[in-house]
């Protein structure tokens, strides 16, 4: 009899210890931002509760909530019991036939076949990178950008390069610099407007102008426009679709920042084909991603038609004038701190904020100026390391008022005790992106003197 070893003529040898690896895949997954604030030391002030700016999530402190039309709408959903079983991979007609709806205008037809839901906008990200791009090849994204972009390429061997945004012109995009990245194995732009963590609405001109870039080399983009919409009074969103004649778009977006349900993972994609360039592979290439998860959360599928149909206009211009609110307050307070340079945002939930190292020198970097922001005040913001933009951090602007401004006085008392004096402190020249950026800053000093204790 054969020995039960072994198999036609070969044997197998029996393994002396277990040698279980991760894959490939696993290995090049890497989020910048987790690992980057699971390194810091963040002991908070033992005296000063924690107020964390850190955190792009809406909901966490309870001041900003969902409409009731939306609460409505998922029970309504429950108590069907039409939607507990599987969906089709890209959704069900009737959810993605809302979002048609809400989306087209006259410039603009969208039909349900142009929609694929997906589990949140970050899946809906994922999609469209992994249908557009091979290993080997590349997908331009923005700097500052959120970090989600490369983090889901790189799994895949996908290359990310960066193109500079610029602070001094309201973070627009460096045309200039966009075009002379792109290459042979260049596949996709990545647009991300309203952005995150720059708070830029880009105008219909400078959409244009990335446009005309994009139609040159024949390149499509991704449009990252989750916080669609969401833009402040006086400042208007134009989606990007809604302006493009030959570049074929893909949209994605969703109900997370909006409708204030980032945790119910609703996301989708819309596909703005031009000269049917996408029908030719990438639309089918979407659906057959599509499948990897099997659809999204089929209950929220249930209740989008109401959720999109039923939630008024006043809901959201009450929200934005909330974080318009505390953007402004935001902007005022900091830009009388020394050495602090903020970029006043025009929509989303975030600021950016330059800092004069040379006025810091305790400090090598901004991510040493956090760590000590939240030792001695108590206030936690993003460095800028997160978003591949040194010498800068993040706030997020959805904090409640009466929080808002205790860490803002927080924050002045600490650039207060740490700045060092300079002659001629209105007259600045910050290095960005290997570039000097000339800005007027006058500095009152005497405010640091009259500080009260937070």
């Amino acid at each position: 009899m054969p020995d039960h070893h072994s198999v036609g003529a070969t044997q197998v040898k029996e393994k002396r210890q277990w040698t279980v690896r991760a894959s490939e895949f696993a290995k090049c997954t890497f989020n910048p931002i987790r690992s980057i604030v699971d390194s810091m030391k963040l002991e908070p002030h033992p005296d000063k509760h924690m107020i964390a700016l850190s955190i792009g999530d809406p909901t966490i402190f309870g001041n900003l909530k969902p409409h009731d039309a939306i609460i409505e709408a998922v029970q309504n959903a429950l108590h069907k019991m039409k939607f507990n079983g599987y969906a089709p991979t890209v959704g069900y007609l009737e959810a993605r036939s809302a979002v048609a709806e809400y989306y087209t205008t006259a410039d603009t037809i969208v039909s349900p076949n142009d929609v694929i839901l997906c589990s949140g906008c970050s899946h809906a990200l994922d999609l469209c990178i992994s249908a557009l791009a091979s290993r080997g090849q590349n997908v331009l994204m923005p700097r500052p950008g959120f970090s989600i972009y490369r983090t889901l390429g790189a799994g895949y061997g996908i290359n990310s390069k960066f193109y500079n945004l610029k602070p001094e012109a309201g973070w627009e995009v460096d045309l200039v610099h966009l075009e002379s990245l792109i290459d042979k194995n260049t596949v996709a732009i990545i647009v991300n407007n309203p952005s995150n963590p720059c708070g830029s609405v880009y105008n219909k001109q400078h959409l244009l102008d990335i446009l005309q870039i994009a139609e040159r080399h024949c390149l499509p983009i991704i449009a990252d426009e989750i916080y669609d919409f969401f833009v402040f009074k006086g400042e208007e969103f134009h989606p990007l679709a809604s302006l493009s004649q030959n570049v074929p778009i893909l949209s994605c977006s969703g109900l997370t920042k909006r409708f204030l349900v980032p945790g119910w993972r609703m996301g989708w994609i819309l596909i703005h084909d031009r000269n049917n360039v996408l029908n030719v592979e990438v639309r089918g290439a979407l659906q057959s991603l599509s499948q990897r998860i099997i659809g999204s959360n089929t209950l929220v599928q249930g209740a989008l038609p109401d959720i999109l149909r039923n939630t008024p206009k006043s809901f959201f211009d009450e929200t934005i004038a909330t974080v318009q609110e505390n953007a402004e307050i935001a902007f005022e307070k900091l830009q009388l701190c020394p050495g602090l340079h903020p970029v006043k945002p025009q929509g989303a939930m975030y600021m950016m904020i330059g800092i004069e190292m040379r006025r810091y020198p305790e400090f090598v970097t901004e991510f040493q100026f956090v760590e000590r922001l939240v030792s001695e005040q108590s206030v936690f913001c993003l460095p800028g390391k997160c978003f591949d933009y040194p010498d800068y951090f993040r706030i997020v602007l959805t904090i409640p008022k009466e929080q808002l401004l205790i860490a803002m006085d927080r924050i002045m008392e600490f650039c207060c005790d740490h700045h060092i004096e300079e002659k001629n402190a209105g007259q600045h020249i910050v290095e960005v992106n290997g570039e000097q950026v000339h800005i007027d800053h006058t500095i009152p000093h005497s405010f640091c003197g009259g500080m009260a204790k937070t």
